[in-house]
Parts: structure tokens; sequence; C-alpha cells
């Protein structure tokens, strides 16, 4: 796919959506964008970042993201554009990118941040212990959207003018807050680009749209 500059972009009328390249579900992401009606490019550069109207941040190991946002020279800029409003989506990992506070992250570990929120990395237990489960999303239209749990995080709380999305219903953890949105922020523990649901995306979609307006 095309990168750089906007010249370069990929023909068509939808916003230009980055995916975060450095490790994840790079395809599946910019599959379910395209799917939706936007146009998809994977962002490892700088130059990449500056292009896009807005970013997803696929799942992962969110140390290993923010090593590799650091070495790649990323960082601080996409600090910067989040900062400034450009709208971005997380998932999982993501999530926790997103996040402003971590109950238990590593030391020297930075955050992207944005989202007034306190998340706990790995909450929902180990790789063996993922799980899926139907949820209702607010915002998203047409029943509960399948949702896929893997080493995912939750958020413990939200600050002030932090919308709940969803919340679990499974009796190992019921009821924790694994969707959340604050303005041109949305962020969710599970991931929806693996289950062949694009609703999620969509709803990401019509933020970016409404934010260019």
């Amino acid at each position: 796919m095309p990168s750089g500059a906007p010249s370069a972009r990929p023909a068509g009328g939808g916003p230009l959506v980055g995916v975060l390249a450095l490790q994840g579900d790079v395809r599946e992401h910019a599959r379910a964008l395209e799917a939706v009606g936007a146009r998809a490019v994977p962002v490892r550069r700088p130059s990449e970042l500056r292009a896009v109207d807005a970013l997803v941040l696929p799942g992962g190991e969110s140390t290993t993201i923010d090593k590799l946002a650091r070495r790649f020279e990323l960082h601080d800029l996409l600090r910067e554009r989040i900062a400034e409003g450009m709208p971005a989506y997380g998932s999982c990992a993501g999530l926790i990118m997103l996040a402003d506070r971590l109950v238990d992250a590593i030391p020297g570990q930075q955050t992207f941040g944005g989202l007034d929120v306190l998340v706990r990395r790995n909450a929902f237990g180990r790789q063996v212990e993922s799980f899926e489960e139907d949820l209702d999303v607010d915002g998203v239209e047409g029943g509960p959207v399948r949702a896929a749990f893997i080493r995912a995080p939750w958020v413990e709380q939200v600050g002030e003018g932090v919308e709940v999305l969803a919340r679990t219903r499974t009796a190992a953890a019921a009821d924790r807050v694994v969707a959340v949105r604050s303005g041109h922020l949305l962020a969710t523990s599970f991931h929806p680009e693996i289950t062949g649901d694009h609703r999620v995306h969509a709803l990401f979609v019509r933020m970016i749209e409404a934010a260019a307006r």
C-alpha cells in the first residue's frame, strides 16, 4: 500500500486511516476498515503518521509497542497528534497505549495517552484463558458484538467525559469495562478485527467523519 505524502493516497472518498504497523493484527484491521468504506495504510514512519486522518492501534504487547514506537521515532509525534484531536482507535494493547494511567506498568513503560482511564494490563489472565462472548456495545446497532479477549486488559476507572460503551457478562469477570469512548478516541479490550464483525470499525469511521465536519 502507498505511504508517505498525501498525494500518494489511494483512490476513493473515504478517510485515510493508518494502522500502526509495529505489531499485531495490522492486515486484519486494514481489511475491516476497507470493508466499511475507509482507505487503510500501514504506519511505520513519522511521514506516514503525518499523512493520515486517523489511526488504529492494534493489539500485541504494550511494552514492545512502546519500545518500537520510540525506536521508530513515532512516540512523541503520536502523542502530539492525539492531543491535537486526531481520531484514534485502540484494541487490546491499543487500549493500554491510549490510557493515561496503568495499574501495573513495568518500570519506564510509557503510553501515548489521551484517554482519562486507569487500565490493568493482562487483566483477564494468560493466553490459555482467552475467551469470546457477545456484548452489547453502545453506538453499535444490529444486536450484540462477538468479542474475542486474548490476554486482554480492562478499564478499572474512567474519568470525567469518558463514556462506557460495553461491560463483560462472563461469570468469571462480570461487569468489567471493556469498551470506552472519549471525544475522538475509541478503545476496546477485545479484538473485533478477528471475528468478521466490522461494526466497531464502522463506528470508528463515523467518528472520523464527524471529526472532519
